[in-house]
């Protein structure tokens, strides 16, 4: 019988590498797709010409400039979201867990509304750095909120201290938008989670902090597998639980962070994408990091196209509609768990 199990499990994960490629082939054909649709839609030979640098396309400029530029910010956050969603849902053992559960989310918004409102800040460009400053601080005081006493780390401490500091900072962000006319005006797009408005300058900025939180979740997924079981039977197995945290904990600031000060709070994405991955490959935390990596940005990239379809010539932010895609798959997936639980 235990023979059988066995050669179940190698049978289940000998398909795993074959579907997270067919996934990758899924996305590169949704950035194409990116490229081709819009206000104007663009022939596949007049794309190919502009990416490859021909200035006398006469759509090179719509191309190089905006749809590049979108497509390249939504592969960005669409993996730090999901990444961060693994993350989170395995260091606090709750598969309801969303990333911005650690107030991180909350902590970029609060600097970016104090920046742009006693800073004069209203330029996308500052609101990274903005973003990332106040993450970082936010995540850091959650941290020692949830790990202070003789008890240490815990994953329900943490997510209630996350939950406290967020409502606090949110309460604080939204009456400063209420309070300052100028400052919601140039939040707008941003608090909606848009990926337009965005250049290769945000790109270029955002891009060290996200490859730098993939490599330390890619590091954390394994030992996250043993933290699932309980902390005891994690550190009886060798696996320091301590630095397991911190280095999740240090992944989500980064990916939240930055993905959140570039594109703003995007919901769902987080949350949805990690129970589909599960879903997919089982609890394996590596598997599911892996197919996290493009099934988000798969939903928040078909999320900005949707936007760009449904109200033509007219765009909704890819954030709105990104709720309106992760929700219902939530919910379905809600119920075949139930059922199967029947």
């Amino acid at each position: 019988m235990s023979h059988l199990s066995v050669s179940t499990q190698k049978s289940e994960r000998s398909w795993h590498r074959p579907g997270w490629l067919l996934a990758a082939a899924a996305l590169v054909a949704l950035c194409l797709i990116s490229l081709l649709v819009g206000a104007k839609s663009i022939p596949v030979q007049d794309v190919w010409s502009a990416l490859w640098g021909d200035e006398r396309s006469p759509d090179h400029l719509i191309v190089i400039d905006y749809r590049l530029p979108r497509t390249l910010l939504g592969l960005l956050a669409g993996i730090a979201l999901g990444v961060a969603g693994c993350l989170m849902q395995g260091l606090t053992r709750n598969p309801l867990a969303d990333p911005g559960l650690l107030g991180i989310n909350a902590g970029a918004a609060f600097a970016i509304a104090m920046a742009v409102a006693f800073l004069g800040v209203g330029e996308i460009t500052a609101y990274v750095w903005f973003g990332f400053a106040g993450a970082a601080v936010v995540s850091l005081v959650v941290y020692r909120l949830g790990t202070a006493g003789r008890q240490g780390a815990d994953p329900v401490r943490l997510t209630l201290a996350g939950v406290a500091v967020t409502a606090v900072l949110t309460g604080i962000t939204k009456g400063l938008m209420l309070l300052n006319a100028s400052a919601f005006d140039q939040m707008r797009d941003w608090d909606a989670g848009s990926l337009t408005g965005r250049g290769f300058d945000v790109i270029a900025g955002a891009a060290p902090f996200i490859v730098i939180g993939v490599i330390a979740a890619v590091l954390a997924a394994r030992s996250l597998n043993a933290v699932a079981l309980g902390d005891d039977l994690a550190r009886a197995l060798g696996v320091r639980v301590g630095r397991t945290r911190l280095l999740a904990v240090v992944a989500l600031t980064l990916l939240c962070g930055t993905a959140t000060a570039a594109v703003g709070p995007i919901t769902f994405v987080g949350l949805a994408v990690p129970h589909v991955a599960r879903w997919i490959v089982g609890p394996d935390q590596r598997w599911i990091v892996a197919y996290s990596m493009l099934l988000a940005p798969m939903l928040l990239l078909g999320a900005d196209v949707l936007g760009r379809l449904v109200l033509w010539p007219a765009e909704v932010p890819a954030g709105l509609v990104a709720a309106f895609l992760g929700a219902p798959a939530l919910i379905l997936l809600a119920r075949r768990a139930r059922v199967g639980a029947a």
